[in-house]
């Protein structure tokens, strides 16, 4: 799709999901929600709680749309700004509490994954996001948005009060640094994966 015609539809859609046209609120969801819930999961490293913290964004994005307003900075930047103060909430709140095991055991067996799936997958996003730890968090925080959101560079750099050439400029060493660590681990010198 045509960028300017995309951006001109998606304020055209904001305007309406300010007034409050349920339509328009719905489809700014549909269109950002993937996003959220992406940048979420590279963040946080566990589905289930990925999925909690983007519909908190998404439920926070609805109630903030009626004071939204056009400074100059791109509605991705909103939203992504929106999804950023959740996850540190989220991490802030997990830090401080427990995990609490289930209090009873189900009758029967479910055709949803169960907990040893969700551990596996866990594990396993956990390995591959292992290699996002050893970057400076402005460089992280960088390549999660624009390669597993999909922002483009100004949208990063709206965000994170950035020049977009430096948000591509981060990007590039950012990923020369991780070809290098994956390089190490797949030639046996790093033992980390």
């Amino acid at each position: 799709m045509n960028t300017g015609r995309h951006d001109a539809e998606l304020a055209a859609c904001v305007r309406r999901a300010r007034a409050g046209d349920a339509h328009a609120i719905n489809d700014l969801l549909r269109e950002f929600r993937p996003q959220i819930y992406r940048y979420c999961i590279a963040r946080l490293g566990r589905l289930e709680v990925a999925e909690d913290v983007t519909q908190e964004t998404c439920m926070a994005l609805t109630a903030a749309l009626p004071i939204y307003r056009e400074q100059g900075k791109s509605f991705a930047a909103f939203v992504f700004g929106i999804a950023s103060n959740k996850i540190k909430m989220s991490l802030r709140s997990s830090s401080r509490r427990p995990e609490d095991p289930y209090d009873q055991l189900p009758d029967r067996v479910s055709a949803t994954p169960g907990p040893s799936e969700h551990a596996e997958r866990n594990d396993e996003l956990r390995q591959l996001l292992n290699r996002l730890d050893a970057l400076p968090e402005r460089h992280r925080e960088i390549l999660l948005m624009r390669v597993v959101a999909g922002l483009s560079a100004q949208e990063v750099a709206d965000a994170l009060g950035m020049k977009s050439g430096a948000v591509r400029v981060a990007q590039h060493r950012a990923m020369n640094v991780l070809r290098q660590n994956i390089g190490s681990a797949a030639t046996g010198q790093d033992d980390t994966l």
